[in-house]
Formats: structure tokens, sequence, C-alpha cells
């Protein structure tokens, strides 16, 4: 592409392994609809359903089974001087021998570690050694949390940005219903290990065996689903603690839930916060990753130690029992989302990033 560059005629070719539409694929799309650019997204054995939800809202995307492939598709796109823009370790993997082959421009886009083995342990560190190559030119830390990582990595300051998740202007959402004669609490995630649905369940049952007009839901699905039905079983509670399984749409739940507890043992900055904040359902969380960037306790939502269930459910026992305290929160949480996590805002400060990148590359 030559001439003078323009931030809606650049061409960002978005890389990333999934297998379905969780936070990063959220941020992603959202991210593609509203930052300038010509996005195109190469999912890497994606299921249909993934690929189909990002088509059906306009994005371009080609879906490829292996390095091979991809790397046959990015050299017919080289002419065009592409910046390609990973997400996931086996997106950055791909997209660094790409951008290295072919002399592209590199951006990282980190959205948080999940050492929940040796293997993901061994990822996050690789992941970190290619960041300090030349290939990369960008790393974008979705929280301070994860640029902190990067820094004890002696990944240069210069290449390094903290950018946020963001959120569009509400559309559609259903006003909470607050005469429904019971207290529901959510869970919202995958159901696996670094989530903490366990520790989730650590700190509800308790609770629904001390309050009666107290149920909870867990929604999303994932490896640790059968061990948790068979501890609601055996505290008795399989009518009032429920998973129903994965979502598509979250507006009815929003409509229903009194609070959203977030009991991961690792976050970045997660969409669901923000979804939350958004949709005025008070939070309460363990001070994790990037959610204390985004809440301050008993301000815009209620934070508890780090995997600590006790305190945690000491927080939900606040909110039950403080209903002004919840509005509060809830009102607080509102103006911090609009002020500080406007997707519009931050698309900007992307579209800036890209052009810079790509300019830096081309000189």
């Amino acid at each position: 592409m030559n001439g003078p560059l323009s931030a809606s005629a650049l061409p960002i070719m978005h890389l990333i392994s999934s297998g379905g539409f969780y936070g990063a694929e959220r941020m992603l799309l959202d991210h593609c609809l509203a930052t300038p650019g010509q996005h195109q997204v190469l999912f890497l054995d994606a299921p249909p359903a993934l690929i189909a939800r990002f088509r059906e809202a306009g994005v371009d995307c080609r879906s490829f089974t292996g390095l091979r492939q991809l790397l046959r598709h990015l050299r017919q796109r080289r002419a065009e001087q592409p910046l390609i823009n990973t997400h996931n370790f086996k997106g950055l993997l791909f997209g660094w021998l790409g951008a290295t082959l072919l002399d592209l421009p590199l951006v990282i886009t980190q959205h948080g570690f999940t050492p929940r083995s040796r293997k993901q342990r061994i990822y996050g560190w690789l992941s970190l050694q290619l960041c300090r190559t030349a290939s990369v030119h960008r790393v974008v830390c979705v929280a301070e949390s994860i640029a902190v990582l990067h820094r004890k990595a002696c990944i240069r300051t210069e290449k390094l940005q903290v950018i946020p998740n963001g959120l569009p202007k509400a559309s559609g959402l259903l006003p909470h219903n607050a005469t429904h004669p019971r207290w529901l609490a959510g869970y919202v995630g995958r159901l696996s290990n670094e989530k903490g649905p366990d520790l989730f369940l650590d700190a509800l049952i308790p609770l629904c065996q001390q309050y009666p007009q107290l149920d909870a839901v867990m929604l999303g699905d994932g490896p640790e689903q059968q061990t948790m039905l068979a501890r609601i079983a055996a505290a008795g509670l399989h009518e009032r603690i429920t998973l129903p399984g994965y979502q598509t749409d979250m507006n009815r739940w929003w409509q229903q839930l009194d609070a959203l507890v977030i009991s991961s043992r690792t976050e970045g900055t997660p969409m669901i916060l923000l979804e939350a904040m958004q949709a005025g359902v008070p939070v309460v969380a363990f001070s994790v990753g990037g959610i204390p960037d985004v809440l301050e306790d008993r301000h815009n939502g209620l934070l508890a130690t780090p995997t600590d269930s006790a305190a945690l459910a000491r927080q939900i026992d606040t909110l039950l029992n403080e209903p002004a305290l919840a509005r509060e929160l809830i009102d607080n949480a509102r103006r911090t989302q609009l002020d500080r996590y406007d997707l519009k805002a931050l698309a900007e400060r992307w579209s800036q990033l890209y052009i810079r990148t790509a300019r830096e590359a081309r000189a």
C-alpha cells in the first residue's frame, strides 16, 4: 500500500486460536467494529459457530487448520503491507513466525495469563520471550498488572502500552427487576480452575444455607462442570444453585442478577465485569489482575483478598444486607464504565497505535 497512511485503509489481520465466544473474542469483535481499519480475523481451529457470529456482525473472517495454510494467506496479502495483531499464545506464535518470515509489523495483545498447568506456564514464559524480539513492534496489555509482568521480563518500555477493554454504548438492556422475591448471585465464565468456580461455591454454599432467600446461578461450561454439580448435590442445594450452561445472550440474566461474583484466580480486565457495571448489577470480586484497576472497594464494587472465599462470602453478605450500598455501587460503577471504559475513546487509542506502528515499520 503506497502513499500516506489512512487509519480506515490500513489492513489489520488478527490471529486468534479459540474454542468459543469468551472474553477475548468479545473484545476482538467489538474492537473490529469500532476501530478504523480493514480488519480481517484469521481463526486457528475455531468452531463454525464462532466464525458465523463474527461474519453475521460484518467482520471479514478466515479459518485455518495449520501454519502452512496461514503463511500462504499472509504471502498473498503481503503486497498490501498488513499489520498483524495477535491474541493468545498460538496466535502469537504463528503471528510471530509470519511477521518474521514476511517482514510485517506485529502487535501483540496480551489479555492475560492462565498458569493452571506446567504447559500453560511454559506458554506464558515463551510469550514473554517472544515479546522481547525485534519482530514484535508493540505489546498492548489490557491491564497494568499484565504490563508489570512484561517489565519484569525486561521488555522495553517503548514497546509496552496499557489499553484496557471497553464497551460500546448499551442497547437493548432490560431494566433490572428489583421486585423479584429472591436474591440471585451469579457466576459467569468458563468452569475451569483459573476462573475459580470452586471458590465461588466455597462462598455461596454456606451463604445459601444461612439465607433461605438466596439463590445462585453458574453460567458457563467447562471441565469442572460435573465436579461443581456433585458438590451442589452433596450440599442439598441442587434447586437453589443451578448450572444452565453457556449463554449466548446475557441481557435477560442482567435483569435477574442481584450481584455478579467474580471468583477468578487470575484475570486481565474481564469483559463480564464491564458488562455488569454497564447493566447496573453490583460486582463482588477477588482483587486479582486488572480488577482493582477498575473497582475501588465500597465505591463502585466490593473487593476481597484473592482466593479467600470466606472474605468473598462476607462481601456478598454485606451486599445482601445493605441495599442502599448496592444502589450507590451501581451508580458509581456506571459512571466509571462510561468515563474510563468506553469503547469509542479506547478505539481511538488503538487507531493511533496502529498508525504509529505501521509508519515506523515502513520508515
